[in-house]
């Protein structure tokens, strides 16, 4: 079980790992304005797939360790800061005489900046917390009782999540009762989501520490947030 920096080692599934997760989270940034109806409420599409992103932070964390999981989330986070400013350029350009498709680009890609603000803001605090719930389980506990930590992250890190992005990006928009019931029940959707999940988590955490030799322990790792390069 390792307890060094993974800085130097060589995985063979990291960078998969790094790809689907920036990939998921960019579909999440455009589509996330489609409100579907889930039972009696309102919540967005990625409630579907975006819980999806916390079986990679969790197995990040739980097989790579906190800084290599950090330092991925700082990843996906540029990546959609990037994309973002390139939907913004696609809205701004005027398009070419005889193209009638635009209005359908300016209303999928004109994000609010309030939306995509909220959004970053949630996915970094929210999978921040995932990340140290999960390493700090994982040294109380010795390695053991995975599904506790799978659970608990999960119940923190998606409350986290889904508060704030609804509190930033639909507060005044939406009623205060509508928008607490919308905040319950996406949180409540996606903890079962993830929670379902779970024998496939263990596959993949198993599968994971045999092929890449790495069980790591964060027991002298920085957990500061905002340290991006370890």
């Amino acid at each position: 079980m390792s307890e060094e920096s993974t800085e130097q080692k060589q995985f063979r599934y990291l960078g998969i790992i790094t790809v689907l997760y920036v990939t998921l989270q960019l579909v999440s940034d455009v589509t996330a304005g489609k409100i579907i109806q889930v039972i009696w409420f309102p919540v967005s599409i990625t409630v579907i797939y975006f819980p999806l992103t916390y079986i990679f932070a969790d197995v990040l964390t739980e097989v790579y360790g906190y800084a290599t999981g950090r330092r991925v989330l700082w990843t996906v986070l540029l990546c959609s800061v990037l994309a973002a400013a390139l939907y913004q350029f696609v809205v701004y350009l005027p398009p070419a005489p005889g193209f009638e498709k635009n209005a359908g680009y300016v209303q999928v890609f004109g994000q609010v900046p309030r939306v995509v603000i909220g959004s970053w803001v949630a996915i970094f605090f929210g999978e921040i917390f995932n990340n140290y719930v999960m390493a700090k389980m994982k040294v109380w506990t010795e390695g053991k009782h995975l599904w506790s930590r799978l659970v608990a992250s999960t119940v923190f890190g998606q409350f986290v999540n889904t508060a704030l992005f609804y509190s930033i990006a639909l507060f005044g928009v939406l009623p205060t009762n509508l928008l607490i019931d919308s905040i319950l029940s996406g949180w409540l959707i996606k903890v079962v989501v993830e929670v379902a999940l779970i024998p496939v988590t263990y596959w993949i955490v198993a599968r994971l520490k045999k092929i890449e030799h790495e069980d790591f322990f964060d027991r002298k790792t920085d957990f500061n947030p905002f340290v991006i390069g370890h």
